[in-house]
């Protein structure tokens, strides 16, 4: 069996000054092992900016607390929050900021999640001078909100990009994955998932067009092989799908 994801897994990777990486996983969604990954950012005022948390692991929370005081726990949209309750009660001082409608998910109410604050689509000034975010509607619901840091020129995308590797993934399903472009170089996210955002495709595209202008050197995103160079172009041909941008 393949390794679906990207060891080692639960330890801090370095991206850029004042950016980490963290690999998890797998985590199986219709049958399909994902590589799963969380975002860290130090702020200029030395708080760290946890954009959707992996699985909790002590050693983990002790090696990312070295670098300083977690102050922020991000749910960047209504699908990215499984971890977060633990995280919160290992970290209690920390604030938990969720995408739209994700407090109004049953699941959501059940699990005695906190959401302390709703992301909007302007960066609220916990982090402003250090990340610009822009909110990306869909249908149903669905809201994911893509963050800027400007010192790095990172982008972090959750869903909205998706970018397994063919041979990572089990032989049974890799036909499927290639045909629905969920795979390198291609980089789309599910057929359902574009989909529903498609319900609001004219403001997505309008919200994807903004992230493209950016034009970031790194895209990081939650599953699959993130765009280490040439980001800019990867993430425009990614979002294709959406229509063309200027």
């Amino acid at each position: 069996m393949p390794e679906a994801t990207y060891p080692p897994l639960d330890v801090l990777k370095a991206v850029a000054d004042g950016v980490w990486i963290v690999d998890s996983g797998p985590l199986r969604a219709l049958g399909i092992p994902l590589p799963v990954r969380m975002t860290v950012i130090r702020l200029r005022d030395g708080a760290l900016w946890l954009h959707s948390p992996t699985r909790y692991d002590p050693r983990l929370h002790r090696e990312i607390a070295a670098l300083g005081p977690i102050r922020h726990l991000v749910a960047p949209n209504i699908a990215h929050w499984t971890y977060l309750k633990a995280w919160q009660d290992h970290c209690p001082e920390a604030l938990t900021w969720a995408a739209p409608n994700l407090r109004r998910r049953g699941q959501v109410r059940r699990s005695g999640l906190r959401i302390n604050r709703v992301l909007a689509d302007a960066a609220p000034p916990d982090w402003e001078a250090d990340l610009r975010q822009t909110v990306v509607p869909g249908g149903l619901s669905f809201r994911e909100v893509g963050f800027f840091h400007d010192a790095s020129r990172t982008l972090i995308l959750t869903d909205l990009v998706l970018n397994l590797e063919p041979a990572k993934m089990p032989a049974l399903v890799r036909p499927f994955l290639q045909l629905a472009r969920m795979t390198t170089p291609h980089g789309q996210p599910p057929p359902y998932l574009r989909l529903v955002i498609k319900l609001r495709r004219r403001a997505a595209a309008r919200a994807a067009a903004e992230l493209i202008a950016l034009k970031p050197e790194r895209v990081i995103f939650a599953h699959g092989l993130w765009f280490a160079g040439d980001a800019t172009a990867r993430l425009r041909h990614a979002l294709r799908w959406l229509g063309r941008f200027s």
